[in-house]
């Protein structure tokens, strides 16, 4: 018991001299300015602003000569804006390295942490880029569809005129161009017409009124397609009706599937079967559907009642 006390006087000593002596930890250094100063060279900044503001001019007048000389001259104008566009880029990266060389004193340390950021800007730039080229590799393998098929594809509809290793290239019915990244391509469904084939079905609907000769129309939107100069005789052409309800009208939906002998074929296949039968079924009085009337009868035993009773007249007869 009383070698206890001076014990713990001295551990209270020593945990005490421990806390004076500590230095407080600080989460993270103050950055020495002072260092990073000694990279930038003032005196380049300053012609650095000019250039810049030099460049912008430039900019400027290329954009208005550019624009006048497209208006000028208006068959020529797509190589214009091409060029107007790759001076207006040239210009952005050379005002760029220029003011970095001028900034900057470009030594082995310099260059090391401006290239690791580049790397790193250009890595994360690429990712895309790298996705896609890993995805068209896989395209040319798995071929979800081929150069020259008609492929539906994200709400676009047109022919494949390209596959490359970042994009794929669709033509639409509306001629216009459009670019699909192809890493893309397997995020959505795609649906191919013909794949890789000439022909191409074409499915087109007709409707009839209920009361119709709904087989007469069958037989006349088959013989329909095969007159068409497009239609490709190789393959069958499948005719089917059934009975719906659209806009609350009963009809018969006539569905025919006919193949045209060239998918660039395939709206005037369309047009001028929809044409010929149109013309058929005025001929043959084949109406589309219509309000169909019902007239109600009084029921059955109602009107035998009203025929055994005699009527006011016959019971005041003498």
């Amino acid at each position: 018991m009383t070698l206890g006390l001076p014990v713990r006087r001295l551990q209270a000593a020593v945990v005490c001299a421990l806390v004076l002596t500590a230095t407080p930890a600080c989460a993270q250094d103050a950055p020495d300015i002072g260092k990073l100063a000694q990279f930038i060279r003032w005196g380049g900044v300053a012609v650095s602003i000019l250039i810049a503001g030099g460049a912008l001019f430039l900019i400027k007048v290329v954009d208005e000569l550019g624009d006048r000389l497209a208006e000028r001259f208006t068959n020529r104008r797509p190589a214009i804006q091409k060029f107007q566009t790759a001076i207006r880029f040239l210009l952005y990266v050379g005002t760029i390295a220029a003011s970095v060389a001028l900034s900057l004193r470009l030594d082995p340390t310099a260059l090391t942490v401006i290239g690791g950021a580049l790397a790193f800007a250009v890595g994360f730039a690429l990712r895309d880029l790298v996705a896609s080229f890993v995805a068209g590799v896989t395209i040319m393998f798995d071929r979800p569809f081929q150069v020259g098929d008609r492929v539906a594809y994200g709400g676009e509809y047109g022919d494949i005129i390209k596959i490359g290793l970042r994009s794929v290239r669709m033509n639409t019915l509306d001629h216009n161009i459009i670019t699909i990244p192809n890493n893309k391509v397997f995020t959505d469904v795609t649906s191919s017409g013909n794949y890789g084939a000439l022909e191409m079905q074409v499915a087109m609907d007709f409707y009839v009124g209920i009361d119709q000769d709904v087989k007469l129309a069958v037989e006349l939107v088959r013989e329909a397609c095969l007159t068409s100069p497009y239609v490709f005789l190789a393959q069958p052409i499948p005719v089917f009706a059934r009975q719906i309800i659209i806009q609350n009208y009963v009809a018969f939906h006539i569905k025919a599937r006919p193949y045209v002998f060239d998918c660039k074929y395939e709206k005037p296949f369309e047009s001028d079967v929809h044409l010929r039968v149109a013309e058929a079924f005025r001929e043959h009085r084949i109406e589309p559907p219509s309000a169909l009337l019902r007239t109600q009868s009084a029921p059955p035993a109602a009107a035998a009642t009203a025929a055994v009773q005699p009527s006011t007249s016959q019971k005041q007869a003498p």
